[in-house]
This record gives structure tokens, sequence and C-alpha cells, in this order.
């Protein structure tokens, strides 16, 4: 079957068709790895039948949440991004001192109210026949019919950069398009004896003011931090910082919804950006203290047993 440069209205019934086809192998392939272990809720979700249409990516350039800047409430991790002048966010929870990470600290975590979006991960077949590179972006255009200067197009093109950008002193980072990339990225650094985590909402709420509770657990020093992107359809920007310690932290909102959430403490920032967002918000400098940081709804974690 031919995948490339289809109408988007086409290739949405092409990959929804692809996907419903793929799910059992998809599954599969996790079994064949984890024979052991069910497939995690936050993976199956991705496994549904793809959305990839024109409102779906409308709708994701019409957000107001930023996506390049840096950690946390502000998407994808990006210790090499320099933060802009002039657009210090309201919200000072996004970075936070590792002994703030304690039960009764109350914080304002707007990523964890938000919805999740509806894109899922296409078959592999499907996702390594799409263009997927700044060089080729003009084919990336045409696959989605997109024109050149429309919103959609800047937010494609926004994650494409970010896959590619070059990664920085010890971090080791890959993208994945299919479920069986994305347990490929976790099984070549740590082999099959690993778990995946992941934030888990009680239901859905629009409360933002969440309470730490008792039992903040560190799951350990080395992870593989996964970022789901904005993409037409599921993108993770998977990388591994060193000397990062990863939290499993209780929550109880302010209307009394039950979370538990995802938190990293990097260790070691002397390679971040000196004019990154989290020094302008903690007034630090680099490589001196801790940083904290919660991570983004949709964002999945692998870490060793």
């Amino acid at each position: 079957m031919e995948f490339r440069f289809l109408p988007i209205f086409a290739l949405s019934l092409v990959l929804a068709l692809a996907v419903s086809h793929a799910a059992l192998p998809a599954e599969m392939y996790w079994r064949s790895v984890f024979p052991n272990t069910a497939m995690p809720k936050a993976l199956r979700n991705l496994l549904q039948p793809a959305a990839v249409n024109k409102n779906m990516l409308t709708d994701m350039a019409k957000s107001k949440d930023k996506m390049v800047d840096a950690f946390g409430n502000y998407g994808y991790s990006n210790p090499s991004k320099e933060f802009p002048d002039g657009n210090t966010p309201t919200n000072n929870d996004v970075y936070f001192f590792e002994s703030e990470l304690h039960p009764g600290r109350k914080m304002k975590l707007k990523e964890l109210a938000k919805k999740v979006s509806k894109a899922t991960f296409v078959p592999r077949p499907v996702a390594e026949s799409i263009p997927f590179s700044i060089q080729k972006f003009p084919e990336i255009l045409k696959y989605f019919s997109l024109e050149a200067k429309s919103a959609e197009a800047n937010l494609l093109k926004q994650t494409v950069e970010n896959c590619e950008r070059p990664a920085i002193d010890g971090e080791e980072k890959y993208c994945a398009a299919s479920l069986e990339s994305f347990i490929d990225s976790g099984v070549s650094k740590f082999g099959k004896n690993i778990q995946l985590l992941s934030n888990e909402l009680e239901k859905e709420t629009g409360n933002q003011e969440f309470t730490i509770g008792q039992g903040v657990k560190m799951m350990g020093e080395s992870e593989i931090v996964c970022h789901k992107m904005k993409y037409a359809y599921a993108v993770f920007l998977c990388h591994s910082i060193d000397e990062t310690a990863v939290y499993t932290v209780p929550l109880v909102g302010a209307d009394g919804t039950r979370a538990r959430a995802l938190a990293v403490c990097h260790k070691d920032t002397s390679a971040w950006n000196p004019k990154h967002l989290a020094f302008h918000i903690l007034k630090v400098k680099p490589g001196t203290v801790p940083i904290c940081h919660f991570l983004a709804r949709e964002t999945l974690v692998w870490v060793p047993n």
C-alpha cells in the first residue's frame, strides 16, 4: 500500500485502518519483550484508532501551551533552550528545589489538569514511511496537505527540530513514533528488566491546585524520560540526562482529586544554557543546586526495576 502524499482526509482513513489492523501485532510485540508484564494503561491508550486530521492539528496549533521552552508546565525538556526575556510565566511552581518535595507543599500544576491529546501511535511501517526530517520538510507539508506558512506547519516543524537538535553533554536522546520504537528506546538502554511510569489522575478535573501527600518515593537516578510532542500522530522525544533522579509524588487536589505525579530533580545543571528558564525563576546559576520540576501529564518514564 502506498502511504506517501495522501490528502489529509485519506490519510486519516488509512491510518485508522492501519492501526485497527496493527493493534494486535503491536500488543504482541510488547508481549514478546515483556511476557510476564501487562501493557500499562498509558501505552494501551496510545493504540486506539488514529485520529489524524486537520482539526486536531489546528487545535494543537491554537493551543496557548508552550511546547519548546523548557520542562514541566511548559512542555518538553530542552536544557539548551534559551528563555526569552519578557515572557516570565506567572506560575513559579514550574521549577523548585529538591527540599520542597515534601508532604504539605502546595503547588499549582497546570499540566496535570490538562486534557490528553488525541494523537496515537501509528504502526511502525507507517511511521517509517512518512518523511520526518527538516531536510524533507517540504515533503512533510505535502504529505499532510499543509501550507508552508500555516500554524499547523509551524507546529510540525518545531517538533521535528526538537527531535533533531544536538544532545547536550551527558544527554542521550531519541524520537519514537511507534509502539515498537518506543519500547526499543527503553530496552536498548536498560534491558528488559524495566518498568514504565506515568502520571495517574483519579478523574478529569479543572483544578490546578494540589498538595503533596505522604509517600513521596525516589525511583532511582537512571531513567529515560519520554515527552509526548505535538504532532499529527504520537511522537515521543525520549532522553536520558546524567545525574537526574525521578520521583513518584502522591497529590491531593483542592477539589479532592487524587493523583500520582512524576517529578524529576536534575543534580547537575552545569551544561544548561545560562539563560534557561529555570535559572530565571529560581535565581540560581548553572551547576550550583539541584533543580526539580514535575513532568507534563502525558510524559512517560522508563526506569530499571
